[in-house]
């Protein structure tokens, strides 16, 4: 994995109190990132995710954001390494255009996702990193963003251990 550390933007860590396979699976398995892959307030659209969690694949994921009078936010992917129980590179494309979205043009700019995991023994860590260009005001609100889908990942969790 090759990564330009100077396009760091920001990481959100936290440790669960489940085995690595159910940590690994709320990522890897599309029912699942359904339920859990947009921040505490919001949703994800249904039928908009696809993941398949192997080197080459693809992931797709659409939040419902109109509560806030906004277009929906749009988000998708090519996985370029998958090291299951270990680690998930892939890229990250955004858009507000769901025809766009539709397409998915793997040329348009994109920002590269580390998701790195451990088994602890009685738990599990993750930490999700992101990499790219972004204006600097934007990067608190971000990792703010993905701290509060970190929760709801904890709320899938607890749900359903």
């Amino acid at each position: 994995m090759t990564i330009d550390a100077s396009k760091f933007l920001y990481a959100v860590e936290r440790e669960y109190p489940v085995s690595i396979e159910t940590l690994w699976q709320a990522w890897a398995d599309p029912a699942a990132l359904e339920q859990w892959y947009s921040p505490t307030d919001l949703s994800v659209v249904p039928g908009s995710v696809e993941n398949e969690s192997v080197t080459g694949g693809i992931w797709t994921v659409a939040v419902d954001v109109s509560k806030f009078g906004m277009p929906n936010a749009y988000f998708f992917g090519r996985y370029t390494e998958v090291e299951p129980h270990k680690l998930m590179v892939h890229t990250m494309h955004y858009t507000q255009d769901a025809d766009e979205f539709a397409a998915r043009d793997f040329g348009s700019p994109s920002h590269t996702v580390v998701v790195e995991f451990e088994d602890r023994g009685d738990s599990a860590w993750c930490r999700f990193n992101q990499y790219g260009e972004m204006p600097a005001d934007m990067i608190p609100r971000t990792q703010q963003g993905m701290t509060s889908y970190f929760d709801n990942l904890e709320a899938f969790l607890t749900k359903n251990a």
